[in-house]
């Protein structure tokens, strides 16, 4: 399964300039109907590289990551011409990265007249929400029809969706809304904006890269209900390394910046958390390749990210961990040592598992 992530944020924010600093040379970027720019990113995984170095294949296949960059939005972008195809965009993807500008220059005027991250949240939000508030409405609409006749669970489902429309006329997103398990079927076709999971990307001057300056502690409480991660990058800085073609000079840039890796480690990961996805790896002479799932996946399901005949015809899988392979240096070795093992159909693939497939079809 491919990953995909759309950035959003008030025009002027910075929001292009960290889609082109997550490239780093690697990417593939198009145009989608002349309207949002998308790319493929690899997915950096030290693990995977440690793997190849120990079984030399033929082709090393990282996993990979789609992002979509949403033009700028501004007040009433969901009402003008082309900003609903900017939001249907942004509804087919799994998590949403929300880039608040904090970083004062004069030379990069604000559309709103000063830097005010809060604010600027406020005005995406609530495009958001008119959006879905839209949605939902038109939803109602088709039940209420239904409720008339004495449906009882169209009744129901009307008096749902009623209170989610009062959390919206609070500006209140989607996600943040109580509602019982057994309710969410009558949102699940809506495919609503607001309740989609959130990173906030707080965009930083090069100074306050690592550890982040008066906007950034601004955002951190208006945050905190939504249970939202929040991540502190220099999208400029990051661009400027990203463009450089040597490794040495790259570590050497984030190093003066007071940073470890690249935002591309960073972002990535936290979009793996929120969206609570593992990677598991096949390693064989002629591939080794990383693979994405959803936690908590069996291991037929598992197989069946690989090749639908795998989940179809399992048997069983030979499993060793990432860590036990390459700390041991090979199969038998970690055969040896009682880190290999058969596991059954009721097995959960775990991050970082190693995994072989036996089937029959």
């Amino acid at each position: 399964m491919a990953l995909h992530c759309g950035i959003v944020g008030i025009a002027g924010g910075g929001k292009t300039t960290l889609f082109n600093s997550l490239s780093r040379g690697k990417n593939t970027t198009e145009q989608t109907h002349g309207r949002t720019n998308l790319g493929q990113f690899e997915v950096p995984d030290p693990r995977l590289d440690s793997i190849a170095r120990l079984v030399k294949p033929a082709k090393v296949v990282p996993t990979t990551v789609n992002i979509i960059d949403i033009p700028g939005l501004t007040k009433g972008s969901s009402n003008i011409k082309g900003g609903t195809q900017f939001l249907a965009d942004l509804r087919q993807t799994d998590a949403i990265i929300h880039v608040l500008r904090c970083f004062d220059d004069d030379t990069v005027p604000h559309m709103e007249g000063s830097v005010n991250p809060l604010r600027d949240k406020e005005i995406i939000d609530l495009e958001l929400v008119f959006k879905d508030m839209e949605t939902v409405e038109k939803k109602m609409e088709r039940l209420r029809k239904v409720a008339a006749v004495g449906d009882k669970e169209a009744k129901h489902g009307t008096e749902i969706l009623g209170g989610l429309m009062k959390h919206f006329e609070n500006g209140q997103p989607a996600r943040t809304f109580d509602m019982q398990e057994a309710d969410k079927k009558f949102i699940e076709d809506c495919f609503l904006l607001t309740i989609k999971p959130v990173i906030y990307v707080c965009n930083v001057d090069e100074a306050s890269a690592a550890k982040g300056n008066a906007h950034v502690e601004a955002v951190r409480p208006a945050i905190e209900e939504e249970n939202s991660e929040l991540l502190i990058i220099a999208a400029l800085a990051e661009a400027e390394i990203a463009s450089l073609e040597d490794e040495k000079d790259r570590q050497d840039f984030l190093e003066d910046l007071g940073l470890k890796e690249p935002a591309v480690n960073k972002l990535i990961r936290a979009a793996y958390r929120t969206l609570n996805l593992h990677t598991f790896f096949t390693e064989g002479p002629k591939e080794v390749r990383a693979w994405t799932i959803r936690a908590g996946t069996p291991a037929p399901k598992a197989a069946g990210v690989i090749h639908s005949d795998l989940e179809r015809g399992f048997i069983r899988a030979e499993v060793k961990t990432a860590e036990d392979f390459i700390q041991l240096g090979s199969e038998q070795a970690c055969k040896q040592a009682g880190k290999f093992n058969i596991e059954g159909k009721n097995y959960i693939v775990k991050d970082g598992d190693i995994f072989h497939v036996r089937f029959n079809v």
